[in-house]
């Protein structure tokens, strides 16, 4: 089985390619769907969030995700606190996603992960791609499609890895300047050209 990671700065067009490499075939693990799935209702790791961040980050027993962002995205060391928190309950449930794949007898499987870099995974995979794209570009589709403001979309960026230091952890970049159809068109070359068949 082929594993691979993907991973991409905020607006960069890693879902296109995430999208697109599914169509192709790969199983795609999105780390985004497993956080949102381990912090349900009930879970330990909201009992966890609660715990450091106090009731204000939960209504009526769900996170509120946007109380969280406004204490997360303001204060480094407070988004240190809740990476700590999260992201061993998210590589659990990675894992096993993995894991179930594999006995599946799946070809392919592409973790979807927007921090892999500053958690260190690069090299828990066979390949790492990343996309990229200017970040002026990037705060553009932000406010257009997000609706954040220009200084959301600049601190939601200046919070992740640079584009440099995603490249420097991977095999291949993509560009996810242009068009999803352009983005898409490089996501099968990578495929037709490295990936077994």
């Amino acid at each position: 089985m082929l594993r691979i990671g993907l991973t991409g700065g905020i607006a960069a067009g890693k879902s296109t390619a995430s999208a697109r490499f599914a169509e192709r075939g790969a199983r795609v693990i999105d780390h985004d769907v497993l956080a949102r799935r381990v912090v349900e209702p009930g879970s330990a790791a909201l009992v966890d969030i609660v715990a450091a961040f106090g009731d204000m980050v939960v209504v009526d027993g769900q996170l509120d995700r946007a109380a969280l962002a406004q204490i997360v995205f303001r204060d480094d060391h407070e988004r240190e606190r809740l990476n700590r928190i999260v992201h061993p309950y998210v590589m659990a449930a990675a894992l096993a996603a993995d894991r179930q794949a594999r006995l599946e007898g799946v070809d392919v499987v592409v973790h979807d992960i927007p921090l892999l870099v500053e958690t260190g995974q690069g090299g828990d995979f066979d390949l790492v791609v990343t996309v990229a794209a200017p970040v002026e570009l990037r705060i553009q589709r932000l406010v257009s499609s997000r609706g954040m403001t220009g200084a959301e979309a600049e601190a939601r960026i200046a919070a992740q890895a640079t584009d440099e230091q995603r490249a420097a952890a991977a095999d291949v970049v993509l560009d996810g300047s242009g068009s999803p159809e352009e983005l898409a068109a490089q996501v099968d070359r990578f495929w037709d050209e490295l990936v077994p068949h």
